[in-house]
């Protein structure tokens, strides 16, 4: 815990998969603040160090990352491992794929016996064919002392304006009191894609940008990033390309930069819409290409949710904390 006089009450953590640094944001608003970050491509970590030079980054692979000079530092431990295994877009391997990375996570989970874990992925993995495996999961963070929290939450819950469906794992030591509970959604906060986007839509002065609002007036279908693998910056499959013409967005590529005063026909998102759609704040700056900023963008964990979720988490810590402090105030009483 780190403890200061215009901070008082901030806490430690470590991330892995760190990806575009959307859970370490929200996690940093909600008043953690990071030892290091491990992340392993270097377009990320570039970003990364970008945005926040302060930032212990380290860009490496996971798997060579040691925890144990930092056994007993750390208050969380988060990280979004990789969904491709449990992704419906994807083969579904699970364990059997070689990018299944919650291995590595209950290795460092046992190196670095931090006091809460934080584990986020897709929706599917939640799915039945799942169900041994999340239960090993799970099973394996009870054997290392913590009691689990399993739910899937939605990011159109809490002030994203796209469904973005994610299962979240916390798990809380057995030592630590634990009173943890899921944020409590409240749908009605979201804006639309039309009321978030309008002021970029319109920064060309497009004529058409108040019409194409009111038709823009629902929640975006999830976004998506794709991998190495995958083509061009566009909105993903047909099925969300048709959600994107519902609200008057061409899905198949993706802009440059807001449509012109007289442009006529079906808009596209910039990179910095995309980002927008994520929970991103304006200031947060992604690499000049768009494939690869695309691919940051779609794949990041919204720093909103990762920030009502956090201050979840530190509730319990601020808790244990003044729980510890009142104990060792409690004065010895003579025997006999």
């Amino acid at each position: 815990m780190i403890i200061d006089k215009e901070h008082p009450m901030h806490y430690s953590s470590i991330e892995i998969c760190a990806g575009a640094g959307g859970q370490a944001l929200g996690l940093e608003m909600a008043g953690f603040r990071h030892l290091t970050l491990v992340e392993y491509e270097k377009d990320y970590c570039d970003s990364l160090k970008c945005n926040r030079p302060e930032w212990d980054i380290r860009c490496i692979d996971v798997r060579k990352f040691d925890g144990k000079p930092y056994r007993g530092m750390v208050d969380l431990l988060a990280g979004g491992v990789p969904c491709p295994p449990f992704s419906i877009a994807g083969k579904q391997l699970g364990a059997e794929d070689e990018r299944d990375l919650f291995p590595q996570m209950l290795r460092l989970v046992k190196e670095i016996d931090p006091r809460i874990v934080m584990i986020e992925n897709v929706r599917g993995f939640l799915g039945k064919q799942f169900d041994t495996y999340r239960n090993s999961i799970i099973a394996q963070l009870n054997k290392l002392g913590y009691n689990v929290h399993l739910r899937l939450l939605n990011a159109s819950d809490y002030g994203v304006p796209q469904l973005r469906p994610r299962a979240i794992i916390i798990g809380v030591r057995t030592d630590i009191y634990d009173i943890f509970t899921f944020p409590q959604p409240h749908p009605e906060k979201t804006q639309t894609v039309g009321k978030t986007l309008y002021d970029l839509m319109a920064a060309n002065g497009w004529k058409g940008a108040k019409q194409w609002c009111e038709l823009a007036n629902k929640i975006a279908p999830t976004l998506v990033g794709g991998s190495k693998k995958h083509g061009g910056p566009d909105l993903g499959p047909t099925r969300a390309r048709n959600a994107w013409l519902e609200m008057g967005i061409d899905g198949r590529g993706v802009a440059n930069e807001a449509p012109l005063a007289d442009f006529d026909g079906l808009a596209r998102l910039t990179p910095r819409m995309m980002a927008r759609l994520q929970g991103f704040p304006d200031s947060w700056q992604f690499p000049e290409k768009k494939t690869i900023a695309c691919r940051m963008i779609g794949n990041a964990f919204p720093p909103p949710v990762a920030k009502v979720i956090g201050e979840k988490i530190k509730i319990i810590l601020d808790y244990a904390s003044i729980d510890s402090r009142s104990t060792a105030e409690v004065p010895c009483r003579a025997v006999g």
